[in-house]
């Protein structure tokens, strides 16, 4: 479904430049530069965004006669596939819009059509040294062109159900800094299936501690916490490091404890099982902070408060502290020298500190300039926090200073390699997850219902034919 802000029509805005006032001349209609600009955004998020347009429109557009018209195309997939029908003319698509929000893929397989508009010329140095160095890095595809505007980032944390985490930490004596790494994270979730296991008379019936969303970036992220890239891109070709026992350890940590009911993921996202009380932790995205619940329902009459902990993102012991940088930024594509001017006119205000902070407080994201990326910025603002924005925005910032911040480099076929990742073991997982409770419904212990998938023979199994496919995609 898609969501218009109140500008969405443009005869409207233009009519408002066209009113004189004391006797001014009036501008003619020609004059206003019509805008329109798609995002992904819903929620609370859509809602400040929207805000922001109609200000924009009221103000520094009435000033320099631009109007900008924005709608929410659904999730980033669905804005994704849409862009690119709109690139390629599919039938019933509609026109490309002059600025849309993208990730690195979607913004570099545009590029190589032609679509995207280079944006150094719009900035000049002074202005681009006041963003987030990383943050304006990740849009330059050949040499120093900008094709994403950064607007909004966000990174990966770690949100705990502090309300049943303390029943039982007591109980047990664990600590929340047994969540500081991914291997206390499987550790921890051990432990808290034994102990609610043994609460009950039933044998194997303990519940899951933990899930995570997004599991290309467990990817990613783990192998450059590893050592590792993954992925490295050198004069546009790609090459794919896909390390046995690298990629071991991110199974070890994920699929093993899935399949044996420690991890979990049922709902679309994991914050929709940290609702149901499916989990009581999960990795999630900062831009998620909107959509973590308050309560936990038990049924569908019955449901309780809850108390969230934001902590940050597990990483691997010992490895190299790395974060993965996350949050579409901006592209504005090919048009007239006037549309370009009037995007770019947009996005510089949209991201000048206030407001930038203003929507950042309002949807978890990051403020992308320098100067109010801070929690000290954020806090002077005088806008309000709600205790819990407070702790995902600080535990954000505190990420973004403390570690190396890494983005998948852009390629032809990294969309593809991305969904291969963001499927191949969670799937499996699943699959085999389903397996291992027929198994048990038949009277199999949990051992031995998990002794085949949990084997050194289906790792390599597994590993062998996720290599392949990727590799299909590296080189094609």
């Amino acid at each position: 479904m898609k969501y218009q802000s109140r500008f969405a029509l443009a005869a409207l805005s233009a009519a408002l430049f066209l009113t004189g006032c004391g006797g001014a001349e009036t501008s003619s209609a020609q004059e206003v530069t019509s805008i329109t600009v798609w995002n992904y955004y819903n929620g609370a998020q859509l809602t400040s965004f929207n805000a922001l347009v109609d200000e924009f429109n009221a103000t520094r557009g009435r000033e320099k006669q631009v109007v900008v018209n924005s709608t929410s195309q659904g999730t980033v997939a669905d804005l994704a596939g849409n862009v690119i029908s709109a690139a390629k003319g599919e039938a019933g698509a509609e026109q490309l819009p002059n600025v849309f929000s993208a990730y690195v893929d979607t913004a570099f397989q545009l590029d190589q059509m032609g679509f995207v508009a280079d944006l150094d010329a719009y900035l000049t140095e002074e202005e681009q040294s006041w963003y987030v160095d990383s943050f304006l890095d990740e849009g330059r595809f050949s040499g120093q062109d900008i094709k994403i505007f950064p607007v909004a980032k966000s990174v990966e944390i770690l949100a705990v159900n502090e309300t049943e985490w303390d029943v039982f930490a007591q109980a047990t004596g664990v600590t929340l800094d047994a969540l500081a790494t991914v291997e206390g994270v499987t550790e921890t979730a051990e432990a808290y299936y034994k102990w609610t296991d043994s609460l009950t008379d039933t044998p194997d019936d303990g519940k899951a501690l933990f899930g995570r969303d997004a599991m290309a970036n467990y990817f990613f992220s783990g192998s450059m916490q590893l050592g590792t890239r993954l992925v490295a891109v050198e004069d546009g070709k790609a090459t794919l490091d896909f390390d046995h026992d690298v990629v071991r350890k991110l199974w070890d940590n994920y699929y093993v404890p899935f399949i044996k009911g420690r991890f979990a993921a049922s709902g679309r996202f994991r914050s929709d099982d940290l609702k149901t009380g499916n989990i009581i932790a999960c990795v999630g995205s900062s831009s998620s902070a909107t959509y973590l619940p308050e309560t936990v329902s038990t049924s569908d009459t019955e449901s309780h408060p809850i108390h969230l902990k934001i902590l940050p993102c597990p990483q691997f012991r010992g490895g190299t502290a790395c974060a993965i940088q996350q949050g579409a930024g901006m592209v504005v594509t090919e048009g007239t020298k006037a549309e370009i001017a009037a995007s770019v006119e947009f996005l510089k205000w949209f991201t000048d500190r206030e407001r930038n902070i203003r929507f950042s407080v309002d949807s978890g994201y990051l403020p992308v300039m320098k100067t109010a990326n801070s929690m000290k910025a954020i806090r002077a603002s005088g806008l309000t926090l709600t205790d819990l924005m407070d702790e995902v925005l600080t535990v954000s910032v505190d990420t973004i200073n403390k570690n190396l911040l890494y983005t998948p480099p852009a390629f032809a076929g990294g969309s593809s390699l991305r969904n291969e990742l963001e499927y191949a073991m969670s799937d499996q997982a699943v699959e085999d997850r389903g397996e291992v409770l027929a198994r048990m419904r038949e009277g199999q212990t949990m051992a031995a219902a998990t002794a085949d998938f949990a084997s050194d023979q289906h790792f390599e199994d597994w590993y062998s034919a996720t290599l392949i496919r990727l590799q299909t995609i590296i080189g094609g």
